[in-house]
């Protein structure tokens, strides 16, 4: 059996893995009598811990808010993780937290082991971010919609479409789905009786939350990959090839398209639109010598793009 230090820094990890804790299962985990749990619950609550009883047959333990927040006990990949997010945060998508998250990894860094510090400064070094312009999302909406994934109480919100519309809207959130510089809930609509995304940054939440519900069986067991498959053929019904006259890392980032290598100074360009001349002029200014694959249309919006540009006066 644990000692009492360790027993305790062990039921503290445990009470942050997850929102709820039937009472039996914690003791089995410690490998403890229930009468001593609740001795050690009692001892983290007088260091500070807001560890507050659950109603119930079974009860339990959760671990809440209190007034001030309580140290967290990170494992190494853990820590790593959150070193290199909050690096990626301070020059990332979401708005307003770029000076705290700047201030929350000095806090980390100054404690983290040298060998911790190493691995940060190596991958981080080795990292190269291109920053996009373009809208960003409120942390408060991330966090709230992280929340309500986790606890499985339906959200409320008004949404903006693609053609600046707004609509109230009821959905059963599954998770929240990081693409690119974007952020997307995957959703049950319960209006639309229907799996949907919806775009985090033209989201704007209604409080309180509705109320809790069961969960679904997900669209697809990797939820990620079918989110990436709608977006590329639900959404956008053209898709172009072109062989760029470039090295593939030299193109990857510069466009919202998958770049593929094809060889030592060539890669293969794919991207989906629902307007060939924007993608023609895309394509037109990535300023690389290129071919079109496929389909055989997108030469004739090049060539009119081509003679416009001649014919306009300079």
């Amino acid at each position: 059996m644990l000692d009492t230090s360790a027993r305790l820094l062990r039921l503290l990890s445990l009470l942050q893995t997850r929102r709820d804790w039937a009472g039996a299962d914690l003791a089995r985990r410690l490998g403890v009598a229930p009468r001593t749990l609740r001795r050690d619950v009692g001892r983290l609550r007088e260091l500070g811990y807001p560890v507050h009883s659950t109603p119930g047959a079974a009860g339990g333990y959760r671990l809440g808010a209190g007034a001030e927040l309580p140290p967290l006990l990170l494992d190494d990949e853990e820590a790593v993780a959150v070193a290199l997010g909050l690096r990626t945060a301070a020059n990332g998508t979401v708005t307003g937290i770029e000076e705290t998250s700047l201030r929350a990894l000095a806090k980390l860094e100054q404690v983290l082991p040298a060998r911790l510090r190493t691995r940060v400064g190596t991958l981080q070094a080795h990292t190269v971010r291109i920053n996009r312009a373009g809208p960003t999302v409120d942390a408060d909406v991330l966090t709230h919609v992280t929340a309500a994934c986790r606890d499985r109480e339906q959200l409320r919100f008004d949404y903006t479409t693609y053609d600046g519309e707004t609509a109230q809207r009821r959905a059963e959130p599954h998770s929240l789905v990081s693409v690119g510089h974007r952020w997307y809930l995957v959703a049950w609509d319960v209006d639309r009786r229907d799996w949907r995304t919806f775009r985090a940054d033209r989201i704007r939440l209604r409080t309180p939350n509705g109320p809790r519900f069961a969960p679904r069986e997900p669209p697809a067991p990797d939820v990620a990959a079918w989110l990436h498959d709608r977006l590329a053929h639900g959404m956008w019904p053209i898709e172009g090839r072109f062989l760029l006259h470039a090295p593939a890392e030299r193109m990857a980032g510069r466009t919202q398209g998958v770049v593929e290598p094809a060889g030592p100074d060539r890669c293969v360009l794919t991207l989906r639109g629902d307007d060939p001349h924007l993608m023609a002029v895309v394509v037109a200014f990535l300023d690389v010598d290129f071919e079109v694959i496929e389909p055989v249309e997108l030469k004739d919006h090049l060539q009119a793009l081509g003679r416009r540009l001649l014919s306009s006066r300079i």
